[in-house]
């Protein structure tokens, strides 16, 4: 995906961005009742009079602005109820609902159209037959309000909970792992541990402004390449914390040092937060933030630090089990070396808060253990020895932080199976 593409995906998930397409939808469609009457090919019979039409549209403006009113502070205290029981991390997710987006935009689109409505048709513009047409798209429009709000009715019984929640961030999670299972260097090749030390005379890149990696252009790094006929080194991938005169990428000498650098530079978005898009570890660490605030003196909720272990440990499965192929995949850009994702990091964001909070509880480091141990007999030896490793540190700040005899026994017993 180009950078364009990735800026116009995420303006098209905007709430204000459907919201006008909507409203625009509705006036529009408002205004062509006035001419459809004089295009109709049959002459239509006038089936309801002003007043009729005037009082239909009168209860749909009035009912629409108060549906619309209610949604929005529903939806504000779904928000508000995400950030304190979830994670604030998980609140772009909700954000972004496209159920929510949908529903509150055809209310607006609503609103719009029987506002117009009313002023066009208290000005005579409507004759007989475009009266009939407004009353047939009215009764159009109620049948879609009355549709959105049954949905919405449903919908809001699962907004902002924290297993509906956990349930969107683990897809946003299983979506960027299956992305880069796909395209395992983001369509590049791997970079070699040799490649990380800049040779002299290179051309280096460098960030201009704190912030997050979002995003990577490799259509334009790989134009870039070709046009110069060298290979670029990209240093980090998404989520990396990069501050001012931080390396991105390097390539070998060039003539337009800074022309060439400033278009490399364009390849690299930088943010104040980092964003689930091509970056798999951001939606493990959000999961992983979920069970550690669940356990937490002021939610003390173990139960959803349980269920939140086993999402992570079915992630992880999830990247284990398609790793198998990953050579096989041809290249989209073989001049861009990219270093791939560590196993190590990965169980790192998916377990280690967890483990760290969870040391004094004995039913959190048994299922630690159990899924650790799970994870630690699936996928490349790589991927075992990570999750051996998480589970070894996991065992060792539970044998401090565990007072009770027989939890410790019960833990080396499960550690010995």
């Amino acid at each position: 995906m180009t950078r364009w593409q990735w800026l116009l995906s995420q303006i098209l998930r905007k709430l204000w961005l459907r919201a006008s397409a909507y409203a625009l939808l509705g006036v529009v469609t408002a205004l062509i009742a006035i001419g459809a009457q004089y295009y109709l090919p049959w002459k239509l019979p006038e089936i309801v009079g002003a007043d009729a039409v005037d009082s239909l549209l009168n209860i749909i403006a009035s009912s629409m602005l108060a549906v619309t009113t209610f949604s929005l502070s529903t939806m504000t205290a779904a928000y508000s109820a995400a950030t304190t029981n979830v994670t604030p991390r998980a609140t772009k997710l909700l954000i972004e609902d496209t159920v929510s987006q949908r529903v509150l935009s055809t209310f607006v689109g609503s609103f719009l159209f029987s506002i117009v409505g009313i002023i066009v048709l208290k000005t005579g513009a409507y004759g007989p037959s475009g009266r009939s047409v407004l009353f047939i798209v009215t009764v159009i429009v109620v049948a879609l309000v009355v549709l959105n709000l049954l949905r919405w009715i449903d919908h809001l019984t699962r907004l902002g909970r924290v297993g509906e929640t956990t349930d969107r961030v683990e897809s946003a999670t299983k979506a960027a792992l299956k992305e880069r299972l796909e395209a395992p260097y983001l369509g590049g090749v791997p970079l070699a541990p040799g490649d990380r030390d800049i040779p002299d005379g290179a051309m280096i890149v460098r960030a201009e402004k704190i912030g997050h990696l979002q995003h990577i252009d490799m259509f334009l790094l790989t134009e870039i390449a070709d046009a110069q006929e060298q290979d670029i080194y990209v240093l980090h991938n998404p989520g990396a914390f990069v501050s001012v005169d931080t390396p991105l990428a390097w390539m070998g000498t060039t003539q337009d040092v800074e022309g060439i650098g400033a278009e490399i530079r364009s390849a690299f978005s930088l943010a104040a937060v980092r964003s689930f898009e091509q970056d798999p570890r951001f939606g493990l660490a959000v999961m992983s933030e979920i069970g550690s605030r669940a356990m937490s003196s002021a939610i003390n909720d173990p139960g959803t630090a349980l269920d939140v272990i086993g999402r992570n440990t079915r992630l992880l499965a999830f990247w284990a089990e398609g790793q198998g192929d990953r050579d096989e995949i041809e290249p989209e850009h073989p001049r861009i070396h990219v270093d791939r994702l560590k196993d190590d990091d990965l169980f790192e964001d998916a377990f280690m808060l967890m483990a760290r909070d969870g040391a004094g509880l004995i039913e959190i480091q048994l299922r630690l253990l159990k899924c650790l141990t799970a994870l630690s007999r699936i996928g490349p030896e790589a991927f075992r020895t990570a999750a051996r490793r998480q589970a070894d540190m996991a065992s060792a700040r539970a044998a401090q932080a565990l007072v009770f005899a027989r939890d410790l026994e019960r833990l080396e017993a499960a550690a010995r199976k």
